[in-house]
């Protein structure tokens, strides 16, 4: 599993920027600095679908004791969480990360600052997120700060969960993933599926540059069915230069899309895909 987001599978020569400089440092200011010219934007989109489908989840009666938990896959500094369960848009988290005020702050004055920040605008639904990322550092930044009840960085795409993701897997009954779909594969959702005890849903955007089929077979294997929203593409964030245009336009072709109005027209494109248990 590579850290965060916004980048993608691959190396330089396939045409696909990397943002690894930014993914894992010990707060997210260079994160919101370097993709905030770039548009990106995805995570916005997602807000409102994962707000829906996170109480439409909470309000299924599983069986089980508590309230089930998110599972934000490729979560890097908790943004999702941030939009997830508190009183607020993108827009202000990056007038936030990118102003003169938290340019001058150390790390340790910015957690401090973040985590009255969160508290104060905490929503009255919140629910419970556990964040998963390699990059160790920015998960433990959203963790410290509140927007993550607990956080780790398994690489499943490697290894198998260790013992505190195998035993807070048994909490989980909704994985999401925002872009992630272009690091992780179905290795990292087998890994998930096959430590759940409660029913999962999975909610994700993935880059039309992207396959997943294979991500949707394994979650198949497990009982849940795959839905593509195909009335609508999500905007992600513009390209970085004309290779990587040119890289997503034969990426996207080669998938049998269109990139007209998309990819053609200068921005990397998200499907959402939703996975929920079969009907009996």
């Amino acid at each position: 599993m590579a850290k965060s987001d916004a980048g993608g599978v691959g190396d330089m020569a396939s045409g696909k920027s990397r943002f690894e400089d930014i993914y894992d440092r010990p707060d997210p200011r260079a994160y919101f600095a370097r993709l905030a010219p770039l548009e990106y934007e995805i995570p916005h989109h997602a807000q409102r679908v994962f707000r829906q489908v996170a109480a439409e989840r909470t309000a299924l009666d599983d069986g089980r004791p508590g309230r089930p938990v998110v599972l934000d896959v490729c979560c890097s500094y908790g943004i999702n969480a941030a939009l997830l369960n508190h009183r607020m848009t993108l827009a202000e988290l990056y007038e936030r990360y990118t102003s003169d005020a938290a340019r001058a702050m150390s790390t340790a004055e910015l957690t401090a600052w973040d985590k009255r920040f969160y508290a104060e605008r905490r929503r009255p639904d919140a629910v419970p997120v556990y964040g998963l990322d390699v990059a160790a550092r920015a998960v433990r930044y959203a963790q410290e700060v509140g927007l993550l009840d607990a956080a780790f960085s398994d690489d499943l795409e490697k290894e198998p969960p260790g013992p505190r993701l195998r035993q807070a897997l048994a909490d989980i009954g909704l994985i999401t993933l925002t872009g992630g779909g272009s690091y992780v594969t179905e290795r990292t959702f087998a890994a998930l599926m096959e430590g759940a005890r409660r029913p999962v849903w999975v909610s994700a955007f993935v880059l039309r540059t992207v396959p997943y089929e294979a991500v949707a077979r394994t979650l198949a294997e497990h009982g849940l069915h795959t839905v593509a929203d195909t009335s609508r593409t999500y905007p992600q964030r513009l390209f970085t230069d004309e290779r990587e245009q040119r890289f997503a336009i034969g990426a996207a072709r080669s998938l049998g899309l269109e990139p007209a109005g998309r990819e053609a027209a200068g921005r990397f494109h998200c499907v959402h895909y939703e996975s929920r248990p079969s009907a009996p």
